[in-house]
């Protein structure tokens, strides 16, 4: 078998099915002209949109605002070798939207850090891609 054989690409519908399985993902930004990765948990919106709830002092805040970001979330087996990979990349905005950020506070992503203020982030997506990794026995 072909190391590619075992990849599949997925499609807009059945990667954002998939996002919305997981509660952990990955934003992929620049922190002083330099890549930087940051597990975060999330909710997927009804858009199709990854939402963040952090602080409003939080760094992530100040780096990503306005700016092109990646989002990253997967899920693998290590046993069967197979599992999914999905990343969305979109601009990233904080949501200054009152009713919005009313909605969010409901039905949003709660942080796992306890915080006396949240404010959340939004990251179109403007780009879905994903991979399928099916069992691939004897790859190495």
């Amino acid at each position: 078998m072909h190391q590619n054989d075992a990849f599949g690409a997925l499609g807009r519908p059945e990667c954002l099915r998939l996002l919305a399985e997981v509660p952990v993902g990955r934003v992929v930004y620049t922190r002083q002209a330099l890549p930087a990765v940051l597990p975060v948990n999330f909710a997927l919106d009804a858009d199709g949109s990854v939402v963040l709830s952090t602080s409003p002092e939080s760094e992530l805040v100040r780096a990503v605002d306005g700016v092109v970001v990646a989002f990253e979330a997967d899920e693998f087996d290590a046993r069967t070798r197979s599992g999914w990979s999905v990343v969305v990349t979109g601009r990233a905005a904080l949501v200054t939207d009152p009713a919005e950020h009313a909605r969010l506070v409901q039905d949003g992503p709660a942080s796992w850090m306890p915080l006396r203020d949240v404010v959340f982030l939004r990251i179109e997506s403007e780009m879905v891609t994903g991979r399928d990794l099916r069992g691939a026995r004897g790859v190495r």
